[in-house]
């Protein structure tokens, strides 16, 4: 059982609602993809979505590291996945979407060969899990009127985006919950965008509206994360502070500066090098949310099954392909009232459209 050809080309996945967060707006976004066939006849599919700002990988080095790909895959044998996993990690190491779209394939077509969904494979912990659906930053009636479509449409789980106006900020949270009430729940993504000292202010001034913070400091803040009070350390998560499995035993440094750890696989490359993060979250008592960035079904999916695979989840922000005005797949998962759960299809259970 061996891959006998691989292919990989990029998609132009425009965006239906165009959102802004404390660095940029976003409009449309292009993906990679990557095929791996295998000579049983079936084929693994795995896709990726390069953020510059958050990981330093453009387009052109996703797709220049996937020229050199065949050395790792091409007439490899799938039964020895664990390896051939090992050696992308290594092959394409500085371009983690090029590596999570390699990665996410293999998986597909280890899944798919064994006749399994991802999750029952890996080891399912959890069937579903609700996912947070996200609002960008824009003034408080458009930010009433896109959490009123939400929820209308089932979701419980409110992602706002913060940072750029952190008076603007707090009233849009208050007005949120006094408009919806406790049955729907806030989080918020600073991505970046506050002080120590704002950021205070804003806990203090929230604290009993929102689950948790994302990110609220700058990435390489953790001095500053540390020297605040346990209660909001232990209420905000690791965004852009961790990126790969390595970046983990900082971040678990006393005081602690996050008590939840935010893994896309965009930025750690994968499945593989997610499910690590995963595995030291969960002997050192940290709680899991799986994020994305916008991204196809195929990743999407991806994420969802490792996320549902891993004990320490507790939290999903995985809404990056529903607002695509194309794909390249159905399937993937199932979406109903908010909450997302694996299809019983083998592998990610993706189809071409």
């Amino acid at each position: 059982m061996k891959i006998k050809e691989i292919k990989f080309w990029k998609e132009d996945l425009k965006l239906t609602r165009p959102y802004t967060i404390a660095y940029e707006t976003v409009d449309a976004v292009e993906n990679i993809f990557v095929t791996l066939e295998g000579d049983n006849g079936i084929t693994g599919i795995g896709a990726g979505s390069p953020a510059p700002e958050v990981t330093g990988e453009t387009m052109g080095k996703s797709m220049k590291a996937l020229e050199g790909l065949n050395p790792f895959l091409k007439g490899k044998d799938i039964r020895m996945t664990p390896s051939l996993l090992r050696s992308l990690q290594t092959g394409l190491d500085g371009t983690p979407a090029a590596m999570a779209a390699a990665d996410i394939a293999l998986h597909d077509l280890a899944g798919k060969t064994l006749g399994l969904p991802l999750a029952d494979i890996l080891g399912r912990a959890h069937d579903s899990l609700p996912t947070s659906i996200t609002i960008g930053i824009m003034d408080l009636d458009q930010t009433l009127e896109e959490a009123r479509e939400y929820v209308e449409r089932g979701f419980t789980i409110l992602k706002i985006k913060t940072g750029l106006d952190l008076e603007g900020d707090i009233e849009r949270v208050l007005k949120v919950r006094e408009d919806f009430g406790p049955s729907v729940r806030i989080r918020v993504d600073a991505n970046q965008g506050y002080s120590a000292r704002d950021f205070a202010r804003f806990f203090k001034q929230t604290k009993d509206c929102v689950e948790f913070s994302e990110q609220p400091l700058k990435s390489d803040q953790l001095k500053e994360m540390q020297a605040l009070d346990r209660s909001m350390r232990m209420l905000s998560a690791a965004d852009e502070s961790l990126h790969t499995p390595a970046d983990v035993p900082a971040l678990l440094q006393e005081p602690r500066p996050f008590g939840i750890f935010n893994i896309k696989l965009m930025k750690c490359g994968g499945m593989g090098p997610g499910l690590d993060i995963a595995r030291l979250a969960r002997l050192s008592g940290i709680d899991l949310m799986w994020g994305c960035m916008d991204e196809s079904v195929v990743s999407i999916a991806a994420a969802l099954h490792a996320a549902l695979a891993s004990p320490a989840t507790r939290y999903l922000d995985l809404d990056g392909s529903l607002d695509l005005a194309r794909d390249i797949v159905k399937g993937g998962f199932i979406l109903e009232n908010g909450n997302l759960r694996t299809t019983d299809q083998p592998g990610l259970g993706v189809t071409r459209i």
